[in-house]
């Protein structure tokens, strides 16, 4: 019997893994997919080795330096280039057209500390900029506290605003559109702030001068999948093994409320046919002591209904469609590119007419050491495509089909004339069971999991659907998990 079995191998549950078993517990993580690192993953297109899930992390907190430092990377952290990204919006004077912008630099989550500044102005126009500094006149009472950052930014501070500026944002960073979101867990702070300087617009420029000087992201130097190899090398270290193309099928609770046994059924390959990667997936059981279940939302939520009625309901609380998302990532000749026209990248505006894309990174532009790794005249590319409630314009998509849908909206975006035959490498990534952890609702939701879960005597819950989107989020979530299961197993 193992002390502690880790369900899903992504960044959550390689932490928490290497916080049990540094202590000199016997960890065994079980992974569903090829290999750990979820999230983090990489992948190799045209000779360069790229990051196919998040590429930077948050520096909002120090959690992650600390951790970072912990893992003996902190000489690989490097800043992004500063010249920051740009937006694709409906052109006012052209019907059917777009037009490229700077994305106003002084605002949260798109929301402007300024309107009046020139370049607010510049995306929502002088009447736009009038209505928004018109939250400086409006009094606090008669908005009251809000949940939705949507009808928050509506009320206080227009339609542009919002359409132009704030949903552009979260589309990009969480997937959801502005009305959908939680302002507490977006924008912690902001409901506080506004209450103490009294507009919207202050409240904004009173969190980004209490927000530390700098970027406000970070990335590792080869890309963030070197914190995963990290972690994987220290669990082998400490003996810790992680077994892959696992998917966990059942969680059973047996003996003792006090001392619980639990049994993890797995479909694993045959151990005795490595040959035969098509082999059929036989079931296989393991035991523990404890277990940490470290998984998308519905994949946990599916885990604990069968414990017990009070699991099982968890699953019917009202949580959020999960939104299927796209990335296409294409390495090509375009030495026009060397310009970074539009600086890091660009986030699209919904109903943007001849882009379907929801955003682009300039990878090379954005990151010095991916573009003289790639050489000159060489750029990187990533587009996302998906959003929620909106059905995926790549669904059902050839390989061909998407990589010629992505140079089409790229050479919108960019404005430069990609030809097809300089493209030296395709890629494409699906994430599509993500449980967003920042829709309205979601601390509710999440405090009547965490509830439950703690009153489960060996049994821990992490991941981005309940600590939040980001390592800062994730990191302290899956530690304290791996604290409270190292408190019960050694009482220290």
């Amino acid at each position: 019997m193992k002390d502690v079995i880790v369900i899903g191998g992504g960044v959550a549950g390689l932490i928490a893994a290497r916080a049990c078993a540094r202590v000199g517990l016997s960890v065994t993580v079980l992974e569903a997919t090829g290999v750990p690192g979820g999230a983090l993953g990489s992948h190799e297109v045209a000779g360069l080795t790229l990051d196919s899930g998040a590429e930077s992390f948050a520096v909002r907190r120090n959690a992650v330096a600390e951790f970072i430092a912990d893992l003996g990377l902190s000489d690989e952290v490097v800043a992004p280039n500063p010249a920051g990204a740009w937006l694709q919006l409906p052109d006012d004077r052209v019907p059917g057209g777009s037009v490229s912008v700077p994305l106003p630099k002084a605002g949260v989550l798109g929301i402007p500390g300024s309107p009046l500044a020139d370049d607010v102005r510049r995306v929502i126009g002088w009447s736009g900029a009038w209505r928004a500094y018109a939250d400086r006149l409006m009094p606090v009472l008669t908005i009251g506290r809000e949940h939705s950052l949507g009808e928050l930014v509506r009320k206080r501070m227009g339609r542009r605003v919002l359409e132009r500026l704030v949903e552009p944002v979260t589309a990009g960073v969480y997937s959801s559109s502005a009305d959908d979101l939680e302002i507490d867990v977006v924008a912690p702070g902001l409901n506080s702030a506004l209450t103490v300087t009294g507009s919207l617009s202050g409240a904004v420029l009173s969190l980004r001068s209490g927000a530390p000087a700098g970027s406000n992201v970070a990335g590792l130097r080869g890309g963030m999948s070197r914190l995963v190899a990290a972690l994987v090398a220290d669990l082998a270290h400490f003996d810790a093994e992680i077994v892959t193309d696992a998917p966990v099928t059942a969680l059973r609770r047996s003996g003792t409320e006090d001392a619980p046994t639990w049994t993890v059924t797995c479909a694993a390959p045959p151990a005795d046919a490595p040959d035969a990667p098509d082999a059929p997936a036989a079931a296989t059981t393991l035991a523990a002591r404890f277990v940490i279940i470290a998984t998308p939302g519905a994949q946990a939520l599916a885990l604990l209904a069968d414990l017990s009625p009070a699991h099982a309901a968890l699953a019917e609380l009202d949580w959020p469609q999960p939104t299927a998302i796209e990335l296409a990532t294409i390495v090509i000749d375009a030495p026009e590119l060397d310009a970074h026209p539009r600086g890091t990248g660009v986030l699209v505006a919904a109903a943007t007419p001849g882009v379907s894309a929801k955003a682009l990174t300039h990878v090379t532009a954005k990151w010095e050491w991916l573009a003289a790794a790639a050489g000159p005249g060489r750029h990187v590319i990533r587009l996302s495509y998906g959003r929620a409630g909106q059905d995926n314009p790549t669904a059902g998509l050839r390989d061909d089909e998407l990589l010629a849908l992505s140079l089409a909206d790229a050479r919108t975006i960019l404005g430069v004339d990609l030809d097809a035959a300089a493209v030296r490498g395709f890629a494409r990534t699906v994430w599509g069971d993500a449980l967003s952890p920042a829709t309205v609702g979601a601390p509710e939701r999440v405090s009547q999991v965490r509830e439950i879960v703690t009153a489960t005597p060996g049994l821990e819950l992490t991941g981005a659907w309940l600590a939040g989107t980001g390592l800062a989020s994730v990191i302290p979530d899956a530690v304290a998990a791996a604290s409270r299961t190292r408190h019960e197993a050694l009482g220290i």
